[in-house]
């Protein structure tokens, strides 16, 4: 094929899932733009904009297979960038709920705890708990805090449910918690977990 720019999207698609590379770079070139526009509306900043963006594209490389071939290529792009803006802000949101506890916490901590927990012993002590997870669970947790992820991208990674994910992380931060609780450190654990996302 020489020319693909006179080819229908449905027709890139299906050369797309055949893994046509030629095929991936004119769809971006036909929508790259306008879906950085649309996220950039949205989120108001460029350079995460343009992370999404490609973050978007690759994804839709990796995992052609995924898109319907009913449904056309630029609708797949509109609901998929809206998603990962919302994903991106449900995260944002998450962090800051975790801050709002990690203060509560950091209030209740005594000064004198704080002496004795130096941060990178802390830090060994809950990679060594991690580690004593389920191996199923430290998974689905080391994804979420660890590489960021979203409980859908989780999901869609293990090929399990959102749900499962949601209850394999609260259920390790209860174990994390009541391993940790003699030290008090609910709050600087958090705070690692964040400064490491």
């Amino acid at each position: 094929m020489d020319n693909y720019k006179v080819l229908s999207d449905s027709e890139l698609v299906s050369l797309l899932k055949q893994r046509d590379r030629q095929a991936f770079a004119e769809i971006y070139d036909r929508y790259s733009m306008m879906i950085y526009y649309k996220i950039n509306q949205m989120l108001r900043d460029e350079d995460l904009s343009k992370d999404l963006v490609q973050d978007l594209f690759t994804t839709i490389w990796e995992k052609s297979d995924l898109i319907r071939d009913h449904v056309g290529i630029s609708s797949y792009l509109y609901v998929a960038s809206r998603n990962r803006v919302l994903n991106y802000i449900q995260r944002r949101k998450t962090k800051s709920d975790y801050l709002a506890e990690i203060g509560k916490y950091s209030l209740q901590m005594s000064h004198e705890t704080l002496e004795k927990i130096d941060e990178k012993d802390l830090m060994l002590l809950i990679t060594g708990e991690i580690a004593k997870l389920p191996a199923k669970m430290r998974e689905v947790f080391e994804l979420s805090r660890l590489e960021d992820l979203s409980h859908r991208e989780i999901a869609e990674r293990l090929n399990i449910s959102e749900s499962t994910v949601k209850k394999q992380v609260q259920n390790a931060l209860k174990i994390l918690k009541a391993r940790l609780s003699h030290y008090n450190s609910l709050g600087i654990m958090l705070l690692i977990f964040l400064r490491g996302s």
